[in-house]
């Protein structure tokens, strides 16, 4: 191994990134996810119908780790993998622990022994994902969880999956866009609905932004979502 001589540089491109968009059912993830650029969708859950996107539909983890070399070793032109959902892929690689060592359940393994295979699959994996030379989207549901705190305990909105894979999966991001719904009211008093990201960390939300190219709060759009990243970068 030879020792690095320069520093690396920041990511300045859209397609190096690895980003977790994650919010409720319906509001657009998949939508803004397909209008990355050169994207191919490993769908592990239905739900792409009316999308017009390049699908993998991907039923178990084997067929997952098929796909995932097929990228890494052959040529393509593809610059953006997105993983729909995260969620289904940590289900499918509980399934496939479970299988391998004939349990219902990986808690039916001794002394935590399951739920350690798991979760160290489960990184191995999307580490591996992040370390392809193309931009990663993972996309996920939310959930309201209870967090104990010193002051007292609070409610915040995260994304689906138990605590240590989701420490994981916040870990390795580069943006956590937390897809919410604004409300307003326009001139004459009446409410407005308004989709936005939310890019920056909160009590009440799990939000992150470590280019710190992003304003706090942008349109669920994909250009401006876009035009935002590249416009910080110009200043």
């Amino acid at each position: 191994m030879t020792l690095p001589t320069q520093k690396t540089p920041p990511k300045q491109d859209v397609s190096d990134l690895t980003v977790v968009v994650y919010g409720p059912a319906k509001i657009g993830k998949s939508t803004f996810c397909s209008n990355a650029d050169r994207a191919i969708f490993l769908a592990t859950e239905p739900g792409l119908n009316n999308l017009d996107v390049f699908q993998v539909p991907i039923p178990n983890w084997e067929v997952l780790i098929e796909t995932l070399n097929e990228l890494a070793t052959q040529k393509h032109d593809f610059k953006t993998v997105v993983i729909d959902t995260v969620d289904n892929m940590y289900r499918m690689c509980e399934e496939h622990i479970c299988k391998k060592f004939n349990v219902d359940f990986q808690g039916d393994l001794a002394f935590g022994k399951g739920y350690s295979l798991v979760n160290n699959t489960f990184q191995r994996t999307l580490t591996k994902l992040a370390h392809l030379p193309m931009g990663l989207y993972l996309v996920s549901h939310s959930q309201e969880v209870k967090v104990e705190a010193r002051t007292g305990s609070y409610d915040r909105i995260v994304p689906t999956l138990p605590e240590k894979p989701r420490r994981i999966l916040l870990g390795l991001a580069d943006m956590i866009l937390f897809c919410d719904i604004e409300m307003s009211k326009d001139e004459s008093g009446n409410p407005v609905q308004r989709r936005v990201m939310r890019t920056k960390p909160s009590l009440a939300h799990e939000a992150g932004d470590r280019t710190g190219k992003l304003p706090e709060v942008i349109g669920l759009d994909y250009n401006e979502f876009l035009n935002s990243f590249i416009s910080r970068e110009d200043e």
